[in-house]
């Protein structure tokens, strides 16, 4: 009878390096963070928030909407915005974590029961009261 040598569990790489993302990532959101409070925003949450206009860095703007969407990517974590702006719906997409943005309030919470609110596309009451 042939003794073989012990078998060499090799680590595959791309697992190991997707684990080293993750540990970067999780470290880049707690930095962000300890820096600011961010609240914890879902679908169904009127935010309204302050944010620095990107090519006038002095200006900043204050935009009151719903939030209809929520995508969690780490540190890319974003967040759909829908508000009206002279009788018309306008969606933006924010990144939560950007600096970019001084400050996000939470007004209210509605009651949801899906992750996804896009019908609101259609009816868009749900921020009048």
């Amino acid at each position: 009878m042939v003794e073989h040598p012990p078998r060499i569990k090799f680590k595959r790489p791309d697992k190991t390096a997707r684990h080293i993302m993750n540990i970067l990532n999780k470290e880049a959101v707690d930095k962000v963070r300890t820096e600011r409070e961010i609240p914890h925003v879902q679908p169904g949450c009127i935010v309204q928030m302050r944010l620095q206009v990107p090519e006038n860095k002095r200006r900043e703007s204050t935009l009151k909407g719903i939030v209809i969407a929520r995508r969690n990517a780490g540190i890319a974590t974003t967040f759909r915005l829908r508000r009206l702006v002279a009788g018309v719906g306008v969606e933006s997409v924010f990144p939560l974590y950007s600096p970019n943005i001084k400050e996000i309030k939470i007004l209210d919470r509605k009651k949801v029961r899906r992750s996804k609110l896009y019908y609101l596309r259609d009816r868009m009451n749900a921020l009048k009261k």
